[in-house]
């Protein structure tokens, strides 16, 4: 079984900060007032200095106040990819094989569409209701893993595939980890010993 991670492994870049600066650009003016708090919240998410209790009171306000608002989201996510897609990492065409799994934070109503063009059957992403902006469960760190579980049961990792230490909890339960830097990959972890 080989997983990977989304966002800074195969994409490059955060998807969160692009589809939030892709809706800034359609309605900038609408956007605006958030700006300040979704930063804050994002940089704390990412340095994990807010729990995600947190992250879904603070950020889910925004999420919910303003996907009620826009006619076809569904629509401007494919148009997302469209132009984005290009952000797909090199290695990871090089690398894909038919039964990958992705497991990433990322929302899996983004998540799905990515995966679908990469050929990608099976992924696990975050909760969120694209229409009403309800966020449910954010699949980060800890999450992660359990959900994993919920899933897989308690089946070992072959290849897990990350760009940051943030995924710990799922480097544990892998025998191989590889680190991606940009265009990179580096073995940290063989046989479940650390390198």
């Amino acid at each position: 079984m080989r997983v990977f991670d989304f966002d800074n492994t195969i994409y490059d870049g955060e998807s969160g900060l692009d589809i939030f600066i892709w809706f800034f650009k359609l309605d900038p003016w609408g956007l605006i007032r958030y700006v300040p708090n979704f930063s804050v919240c994002f940089i704390k998410y990412k340095m994990r200095k807010i729990t995600i209790d947190e992250v879904l009171s603070k950020y889910g306000l925004f999420l919910k106040e303003y996907c009620q608002k826009v006619e076809n989201i569904t629509d401007e996510f494919y148009k997302f990819w469209d132009v984005n897609q290009k952000k797909i990492k090199q290695l990871y065409y090089d690398i894909h094989e038919e039964d990958d799994i992705i497991i990433s934070a990322c929302p899996e109503c983004l998540l799905s569409i990515i995966c679908e063009r990469l050929g990608v059957n099976d992924f696990m992403g975050s909760d969120v209701d694209p229409v009403s902006g309800e966020i449910r469960m954010i699949n980060y760190h800890d999450e992660k893993v359990k959900n994993f579980y919920i899933k897989y049961g308690d089946r070992r990792i072959n290849d897990f595939y990350t760009d940051s230490f943030s995924d710990k909890p799922m480097m544990d339960i892998s025998d191989n980890v590889f680190l991606v830097k940009g265009s990179k990959i580096r073995q940290i972890k063989k046989d479940g010993k650390e390198i």
